[in-house]
């Protein structure tokens, strides 16, 4: 049988697999936690700590208040774009920003608003096309690999998933990235770096492309996808595995080294 990372390095030989990267990649190179940005939205909008503590309180729904009250997420997008930059230099020395380019998914999505992923594709003069919205999907071309910014793009204020009324439209999974999710994954083998699994919006992407399967009746051919955890957890093994998802789980205390290791293996198997 064959491992996990020559299924993976198979699917990608093939050109029939696709990456799907969360926040913990952009954190890798020092991008702050969320955090920051709650501390910053209550701080402008002169929230006190017990408001901004209270169970309820998320950072979308932060987000949906300043637009509230500032008229626009405009400026809270600059801020973000400002304190979010990091140095080319960073992501040059960024053993995990290396290996995503090394490894050539054709199609990579990503729910991180910042430019790292492109400017990585920039330092190893690997051509690739941005896909932010509508427009942009015209732009596609097969021979170019597509990064897919699925919530939004610091170039583009009307392209961010940021705030709840955001998050609700795509509730509906129907806008134009959703349909080319649905179309781009139905067919791939899908991997899943960088997230956190108790991100709802994710799970509830994952739980419909599982659904999608099974309402088709060919749920037993649908190709294998996985999800990289830096420690193993049983909860999310089997919930995940109930909707035909393979955890793999990291085995290095540190996170970032974890997930470096994972896509070595996948590099050399490829």
């Amino acid at each position: 049988m064959q491992s996990v990372f020559e299924q993976i390095a198979r699917s990608l030989k093939k050109r029939r697999a696709m990456l799907f990267v969360g926040a913990g990649v952009s954190m890798s190179v020092g991008l702050p936690p969320w955090r920051k940005l709650i501390e910053h939205m209550a701080d402008d909008l002169g929230l006190d700590d017990q408001t901004v503590g209270m169970p309820d309180t998320t950072y979308q729904a932060l987000a949906e208040y300043y637009r509230l009250k500032h008229g626009s997420i405009g400026p809270l997008r600059s801020w973000m774009d400002r304190e979010w930059s990091v140095s080319r230099d960073k992501v040059k020395r960024s053993e995990i920003h290396k290996l995503i380019v090394s490894l050539d998914f054709p199609i990579i999505y990503t729910t991180n608003y910042d430019r790292n992923l492109e400017a990585a594709f920039e330092i190893y003069g690997r051509p690739f096309v941005k896909i932010a919205n509508a427009k942009d999907i015209a732009k596609v071309n097969g021979d170019l690999t597509q990064i897919i910014k699925y919530h939004g793009d610091f170039d583009d204020d009307t392209s961010l998933v940021l705030a709840e009324t955001d998050y609700f439209d795509r509730l509906s999974f129907d806008s134009p990235l959703d349909v080319k999710f649905r179309a781009d994954a139905l067919g791939r083998t899908i991997l899943f770096i960088g997230y956190s699994m108790s991100d709802m919006n994710i799970r509830l992407l994952l739980h419909r492309l599982w659904q999608t399967w099974r309402l088709s009746g060919y749920e037993r051919d649908r190709p294998k996808s996985f999800v990289f955890m830096p420690g193993p957890n049983v909860v999310q093994e089997a919930v995940l595995g109930r909707w035909g998802l393979n955890v793999v789980a990291g085995d290095d205390e540190d996170p970032q080294q974890s997930l470096a290791a994972f896509l070595s293996k996948i590099a050399e198997a490829s």
